[in-house]
């Protein structure tokens, strides 16, 4: 008997132009929006091939996967169920002393069209991922090999660098880490990213002219001068 595997139901969809306006906006912008929440902690992402993490962006829905540490059964089994354009959105305990993902499964991903991989545990074969085009973010490395005998659930909740995860939720990573979106704040936190990154480049232009207002600081900083 195979291990037991949980498959719950997928969640509404996205609309795709929502899902276009976070193409441009950074993750910090994101998790600003947020009120500096979202983040999943502890999660970098690897290099691509000739052009660095600076220029790595991922985004892309959800398909959320929870499996036992060390251990990637169900993980191959949500790779044969995403669709394209999924993320797939592990939640494999944060250890990293046995890898999940390794060259074959991303390869594999990436020939199914999944948009990206955010793992809570340990990869391998970096230089088989080094050569592929799609984006992988993880806690660690570990050349020891994962096993093959479940359990997990695919479509659950789950928790992510210490951040819940629900099936169909937007993710966005780039070179400063991985942001989650719940699905229904989408549309409210694209505008609130927006208007970030627009007071952001405002700030930018100050500072190059030498207008930028520093008198928030005062206001907020209850400052007490010592005598030595």
């Amino acid at each position: 008997m195979g291990g037991q595997c949980l498959v719950y139901e997928d969640s509404p969809g996205i609309d795709e132009a929502l899902i276009a306006r976070f193409r441009d906006l950074p993750t910090s912008a994101i998790s600003d929006a947020m009120q500096r929440f979202g983040g999943a902690r502890g999660l970098s992402p690897l290099t691509l091939p000739g052009v660095g993490p600076a220029k790595v962006h991922l985004v892309g829905r959800a398909l959320t996967v929870q499996t036992r540490p060390g251990d990637n059964l169900v993980v191959h089994k949500a790779a044969d169920l995403a669709e394209f354009g999924d993320v797939l959105v592990i939640d494999a305990g944060g250890l990293v002393d046995r890898a999940i993902v390794g060259g074959l499964l991303a390869g594999y991903a990436q020939t199914r069209g999944i948009a990206g991989i955010v793992l809570d545990g340990a990869v391998r074969d970096l230089g088989e991922l080094a050569t592929l085009e799609i984006p992988v973010f993880a806690r660690g490395v570990s050349h020891q090999g994962p096993y093959k005998d479940g359990p997990g659930a695919i479509r659950g909740h789950i928790a992510v660098g210490g951040t819940a995860v629900g099936q169909g939720d937007l993710v966005v990573g780039d070179e400063d880490g991985v942001v989650f979106v719940p699905r229904n704040r989408v549309a409210q936190v694209a505008t609130l990213a927006e208007d970030v990154v627009q007071r952001e480049l405002a700030a930018t232009q100050a500072i190059g002219d030498d207008s930028w207002d520093r008198q928030w600081i005062d206001r907020a900083i209850d400052l007490h001068i010592m005598q030595p």
